[in-house]
C-alpha cells in the first residue's frame, strides 16, 4: 500500500506537527489540501518559518485559510478541494487549540477550578465540534466510494487515564493524568479520542479507517518558551528539586504513523489510539535518541540521566 496519489486533507498544516505531516505526505507523493486559520508565522519558537510562500505555488498542494469552527469556512474549502482533486481520501484533523493559547500566554498551566465554561466551549469547540464538522463535510467522497482513512490527534498523556494503567505506564509519558495542570485541553483531547472509536464503529461499513494517534511531547509552536516558564514555576514551587530537563520529540515524531494510518481502511486497523512513539519504536523507525529534540538529549546525557 502507499499514499502515492492520494488525496490528503491536513488540518493544522501551517506550522508544527502539521506541517510536518503535509511534508511527509508530499514526499511520499500525496496530493495535499493543507489548511489553517493563519499561515503568517507567530515568531516564536519553532515558528519562523513562512511556510505558506513554500507551499503555494505546488500543484500537488492546496494551501487554504480554514478555521474549522465556522462552517461556512469548511464547505468553501471542502468546494475548492473537489474542483482541484476531485476526490478526498485521507482526512487528518491536527488542527486544535493549545492551551496556552487560552491561558497564560507562554506556559498554558491553569487548574479547572481556575478556569470559566467559556473556556471549555472555546476549547472544545475546535477539538471536538470544529474537527466533527470537518469529518461530516470530507467523508462525503470516502462513503461514496466505500474507502478511506481517518485519522484525529489527540495527546499521549491520555493514555494515564486508562484505569488500568500502571505507575510505570502512567509515568512514562513524564507526567501522571491530572497533574500537568492543563484545564480544560486534556478532557477536549480524551473526548475527541472517544468519538473516534464511535466514528470507526459508524463508518465501518463503508470500509473506512479512524484511528486516534497520540503525539510524544512534541517540541512545537512556542515550546522553548513554555518549557523555560514552566520550569521557573517548578524552581519557585520547589527550590531543593532537581533541575528538570524536557524530553521533548521533534514535530515530526508523528509522521510514521501518520503514513501508515492513510493507508488503512475498516479492513485493517481501525478504532484505536496509538502512541506515535510507540509505533515509531515498535517499527524500526528508532526511539528518544531518534527523535528527540537535540538539545534535549545533549542536556540530559550532560546531566547523566540517559
Amino acid at each position: 500500500m502507499s499514499v502515492d496519489g492520494k488525496v490528503v486533507l491536513v488540518t493544522g498544516g501551517a506550522r508544527g506537527m502539521g506541517r510536518e505531516i503535509v511534508k511527509g505526505f508530499l514526499k511520499e507523493g500525496a496530493k495535499v489540501i493543507a489548511t489553517d486559520v493563519t499561515w503568517a508565522p507567530s515568531g516564536v519558537s519553532n515558528d519562523t518559518e513562512d511556510f505558506f510562500a513554500e507551499i503555494k505555488d505546488n500543484p500537488n498542494v492546496l494551501a487554504a485559510t480554514m478555521d474549522i469552527t465556522i462552517q461556512a469556512h469548511v464547505d468553501y474549502v471542502y468546494k475548492q478541494a473537489m474542483e482541484k482533486f476531485g476526490t478526498i481520501d485521507v482526512i487528518i484533523c491536527n488542527g486544535g487549540t493549545r492551551q496556552r493559547d487560552l491561558f497564560h500566554e507562554t506556559h498554558g498551566s491553569v487548574t479547572i477550578l481556575e478556569t470559566e465554561v467559556n473556556d471549555w466551549q472555546r476549547m472544545f469547540d475546535t477539538h471536538v465540534f470544529g474537527n466533527l464538522r470537518v469529518i461530516k463535510r470530507f467523508v462525503q467522497p470516502m462513503i461514496e466510494k466505500g474507502r478511506g482513512s481517518i485519522i484525529t490527534s489527540a495527546s499521549g498523556q491520555i493514555i494515564n487515564a486508562h484505569p488500568r494503567a500502571t505507575d510505570t505506564e502512567k509515568d512514562s509519558v513524564g507526567l501522571r493524568f491530572g497533574m500537568s495542570r492543563e484545564g480544560p485541553y486534556q478532557p477536549a483531547k480524551m473526548a475527541l479520542g472517544a468519538m473516534s472509536i464511535y466514528l470507526a464503529e459508524e463508518l465501518k461499513p463503508y470500509n473506512i479507517a479512524v484511528n486516534t494517534m497520540l503525539p510524544g511531547h512534541t517540541a512545537t509552536t512556542g515550546s522553548d518558551e513554555q518549557e523555560k516558564v514552566r520550569n521557573e514555576i517548578r524552581q519557585r514551587n520547589s527550590p531543593s528539586a532537581t533541575t528538570f530537563i524536557p524530553r521533548r520529540v521533534r514535530a515530526d515524531n508523528v509522521v510514521p504513523l501518520s503514513l501508515h494510518l492513510a493507508e488503512q481502511t475498516a479492513e485493517g486497523i481501525s478504532g484505536r489510539w496509538i502512541a506515535c512513539m510507540d509505533y515509531n519504536e515498535q517499527n524500526g523507525f528508532g526511539g528518544f535518541e531518534t527523535w528527540g529534540v537535540a538539545e534535549d538529549i545533549a542536556a540530559l546525557q550532560a546531566a547523566g540521566r540517559m
